[in-house]
């Protein structure tokens, strides 16, 4: 059986106040806005950030993208930027989610698991009552240089789609999403929203005919 709405569609690496808007009047339900990251498109500055932020009218999510691992930096850096998401797409090595949330009512924490195998499936597991949502991507933190998302890359789905089954908070699918491969993605994992940057984008701008490719692919697969 597939799934009985469509999922909500994030669209990652906005750039300016005019992508936002871009983005949101083709249907987009959350924008990702990306700070300074060791690889990877989309980084702005956190004024950028702010000032797109403020732009966007609710309901739509602002997801502030970060790499800090220290829970104090997250603190100051959200409260700095003023989204009302922080998207956590490296682990917490410095204090705990709970004294994140603590630090920051109102905003929803969304920890990104990079699938990366089996073991990513505990890892998820492990994760899921600390936060509001996790995010399934294709980056490697393990490398030299990290990967914390952005590649492009499609990871095993087959394993998104048990990380959904297990856990008991929404579950963002990235990596690798585009207009032609949308349906398969929702039938395989039925996720509760897409994630995607590349994929709508030409010449690294936001492609006005894309996004209308991609949504109709969500509208057709639901």
């Amino acid at each position: 059986m597939g799934p009985t709405r469509a999922p909500r569609v994030k669209i990652c690496c906005i750039g300016s106040v005019a992508e936002a808007h871009l983005a949101i009047e083709a249907g987009a339900s959350a924008l990702g806005l990306v700070s300074a990251m060791p690889s990877g498109p989309g980084v702005i500055s956190e004024e950028q950030i702010a000032q797109i932020a403020a732009s966007v009218p609710p309901p739509v999510a602002t997801f502030l993208l970060t790499s800090k691992q220290d829970v104090n930096s997250i603190i100051e850096q959200q409260r700095r930027c003023r989204t009302n998401c922080v998207q956590l797409c490296d682990c917490v090595s410095s204090g705990s989610l709970h004294e994140l949330k603590r630090a920051l009512p109102g905003v929803s924490i969304i920890q990104v698991v990079h699938v990366t195998g089996p073991e990513s499936v505990e890892e998820a597991v492990g994760v899921a009552s600390s936060v509001d949502a996790i995010l399934l991507d294709s980056g490697n933190p393990s490398l030299a240089v990290k990967e914390l998302g952005g590649t492009g890359r499609r990871h095993d789905w087959s394993v998104s789609k048990k990380i959904r089954e297990q856990v008991g908070v929404p579950i963002f699918l990235a990596g690798g999403l585009k207009p032609e491969n949308v349906g398969e993605a929702i039938a395989a994992v039925r996720p509760f929203g897409l994630d995607l940057c590349s994929g709508v984008r030409t010449d690294g701008k936001l492609d006005r005919e894309k996004l209308t490719r991609f949504f109709a692919g969500v509208r057709a697969a639901t």
